[in-house]
């Protein structure tokens, strides 16, 4: 059966451009009603958000323009109520909201780290946990967290934005673990797009092929009823990967070895990917470790 999203009700924070209203769009037009939430003056929806709404009342579907600060969990708890208020459900987020403050870490002020981390981490937290308990009372959630090739591989002058895009894969980790057993999947979507975040980065031709809308289709999968859970998904112009975490085999030192001049002279046996393995939990390591020990 193709994917639809019939009477499933989704909230798509920072939806007023971008991939946020791509987003936002692409629910609609697959049948969900849809919270367009996009901060505007006094906390009230921006002109973006409520131009999102009305294209997709206009194209027949059904949509709230938010203006929550997902910064500010107090606003956060409203939006998620007022979309309870309304169709009695959250069935969906999509956690886009975002921020750049850019700058090299030795000039960055604190106070521009912690907004971003606010923003970007903090956000997606507070949206997450706004949905949770609704979630876990269905039995059904389809959550998707937005990371960044920044926050995966490192980018020059975003400390503060790729530790906040890396903190997303290790949330995403914890809530699939917890979110399993109530139909809760969690999913990262790493995206690369032309938006006016990345205005004036990226060279004409590239711009013009990595438009948002390219990136939609992987998240509308991640959010469907067959959705993986703990995947993080690149995506870009059409083009999709999946972004895994490895570790080697590894080497044990017994005790009479335990030295930091072993650790060296070994490195290339630790550090070989030959036989590296995705870990699928903190436990799933430990218990590989005291194996390797206990074997000696």
């Amino acid at each position: 059966m193709p994917i639809r999203f019939d009477d499933r009700v989704a909230i798509v924070t920072g939806a007023g451009r971008g991939l946020g209203r791509a987003h936002a769009l692409g629910l609609a037009a697959l049948g969900a009603r849809v919270v367009v939430n996009d901060l505007g003056p006094g906390g009230a929806p921006s002109d973006a958000a409520r131009a999102v709404a009305a294209e997709i009342e206009a194209a027949g579907g059904t949509a709230l323009a938010n203006g929550a600060d997902v910064a500010d969990m107090t606003q956060v708890e409203a939006m998620a109520a007022a979309a309870l208020d309304r169709w009695g459900r959250i069935d969906i987020l999509i956690a886009n909201a975002g921020i750049l403050l850019d700058r090299t870490f030795a000039k960055m002020d604190m106070a521009e780290f912690r907004r971003v981390i606010d923003v970007h981490l903090l956000g997606s937290a507070y949206c997450a946990k706004a949905v949770w308990e609704p979630m876990r009372a269905a039995k059904y959630g389809r959550i998707v967290f937005t990371s960044s090739s920044s926050g995966l591989y490192g980018n020059f002058g975003q400390a503060n934005y790729g530790a906040a895009k890396a903190g997303m894969v290790g949330l995403m980790n914890v809530l699939h673990h917890e979110g399993a057993k109530y139909g809760i999947r969690v999913n990262t979507l790493a995206p690369t797009a032309a938006t006016r975040m990345t205005e004036g980065l990226l060279p004409e031709a590239d711009a013009a092929a990595l438009r948002p809308e390219t990136v939609t289709p992987g998240v509308l999968y991640l959010v469907s009823e067959d959705a993986p859970s703990r995947t993080i998904l690149a995506a870009g112009g059409g083009c999709f990967a999946v972004t895994r975490l490895t570790e080697t085999e590894g080497v044990y030192l017994p005790p009479d070895a335990l030295s930091p001049d072993n650790v060296a002279a070994r490195f290339a046996e630790i550090a070989d990917p030959a036989g590296a393995r995705e870990v699928t939990s903190a436990f799933d390591q430990t218990s590989h470790f005291a194996a390797k020990a206990r074997a000696g």
